[in-house]
């Protein structure tokens, strides 16, 4: 399948795992989003089936550009509520998908749920008329051969594709099966009642963190069999990190391509993400350059990312911990104010390291552990971010 396995030597795990303080840091929630919401049929054990599963739907798809004025819409002979498409120079209708039944009204203007609620010939008719004068007067299709022929997707004709396999193959390079046979693999879990992270946990439907979809891919992976210290507890012991990152993409249209990195403390069962930090994001557009873009920009970032030393990492953290910037109150709320935050945020910031830490900020570190801290109990998301946003530009300032 071309794809090259690069089997870094994994170390041997502490029996149970490491003790972790997930109060540190942010929580992140968009893989548990994923993995509350992904049905049975859309988890992978490993990259190997999940490669084989897309790689094979993409070898049975065809796209091609064609006139919309040549497109007839018709209602099914076998099924007169199911609309059906003849597409130039095909032999056989094809059948759309719920998605690209969304796509192609939303190119002609009209309203795909509207247009799910007439009868099929009804519906057919609007759309027919729609296509015949829509003045763009191209499209993209991506058609799939799976005992019958799907339309997957309707697109511009300069939307630039980038295959799902490509973006599971480019993961593969870096780690292997992603099951452990690298230092690379789906997470393990974190035990609420001792605050310890096992990373060795049966991979399952439950536990897997590799999702497909016939919209997208989603890929959560972490190298947390080689903790990283940077730094000290208030009680003595080590500050344990791990590095992760998630990527993803639609070959249909569905979403951007994107992968982030961060370094992180802990996953729970419900694949939370705790304590992360220095979280970094890309995303590519499918436009008509997506291609270059992600052999060229996307997949060495994520490889650069893979291989690079956590030493920049461990230094910016041990710098924010040095750099005091506050000895008294006066200090405290004097710095919190001249970087926007208001009286009573100020002093919700404060109380929250006197509370962790058993004694008021001091350092860069400790004012941002303080305002993620706060940024949890924000119920608005916007407040959230904007909060949580404001921590890391802090931090990124260090130095």
């Amino acid at each position: 399948m071309g794809v090259v396995e690069v089997l870094d030597p994994v170390q041997p795990t502490r029996a149970g795992g490491w003790k972790v303080d997930v109060s540190r840091g942010e929580r992140n929630g968009r893989v548990s989003s994923e993995w509350f919401n992904r049905p049975d049929d859309e988890r992978y054990l490993s990259l190997d089936d999940l490669w084989a599963n897309v790689k094979g739907r993409s070898e049975r798809s065809r796209s091609r550009v064609v006139q919309t004025a040549d497109i007839r819409v018709e209602a099914a002979r076998d099924n007169p509520e199911r609309l059906h498409l003849m597409l130039p120079k095909a032999h056989e209708p094809v059948a759309p998908t719920h998605w690209a039944f969304g796509q192609l009204a939303s190119i002609v203007g009209a309203p795909a749920s509207y247009l799910r609620q007439l009868p099929a010939p009804l519906a057919g008719i609007n759309l027919q008329y729609g296509l015949t004068n829509h003045r763009a007067e191209q499209v993209k299709t991506f058609e799939t051969e799976d005992g019958r022929t799907e339309l997957r997707a309707v697109t511009g004709p300069d939307y630039g594709r980038i295959h799902d396999f490509e973006l599971v193959e480019a993961v593969q390079r870096i780690a292997g099966n992603g099951t452990g046979d690298t230092r690379w693999k789906v997470p393990g879990v974190l035990d609420w009642s001792t605050g310890v992270y096992n990373p060795d946990v049966e991979i399952s439907r439950d536990t897997t963190t590799l999702y497909a979809s016939d919209r997208d891919v989603f890929l959560f992976l972490v190298d947390d069999r080689n903790p990283i210290e940077a730094g000290k507890l208030p009680d003595g012991s080590p500050d344990l990190y791990f590095r992760g990152f998630y990527c993803w993409n639609s070959e249909v249209g569905a979403k951007t391509l994107g992968m982030a990195s961060f370094y992180l403390r802990a996953v729970c069962q419900n694949r939370n993400l705790w304590g992360v930090e220095d979280f970094q994001e890309i995303r590519i557009r499918h436009s008509k350059y997506a291609a270059s873009r992600f052999a060229h920009e996307a997949a060495p970032a994520l490889t650069r990312f893979a291989n690079s030393s956590p030493q920049g990492f461990v230094n910016g953290i041990k710098a924010a911990r040095q750099q005091i910037v506050a000895r008294s109150d006066d200090d405290r709320a004097d710095f919190l104010r001249k970087r926007g935050f208001s009286k009573a945020e100020s002093g919700k910031i404060i109380e929250k390291v006197l509370m962790e830490e058993g004694r008021p900020p001091e350092s860069i570190f400790d004012f941002v552990q303080g305002i993620t801290r706060l940024a949890r109990d924000k119920t608005q998301q916007d407040a959230r971010l904007d909060m949580e946003g404001r921590a890391k530009k802090l931090l990124d300032r260090v130095g």
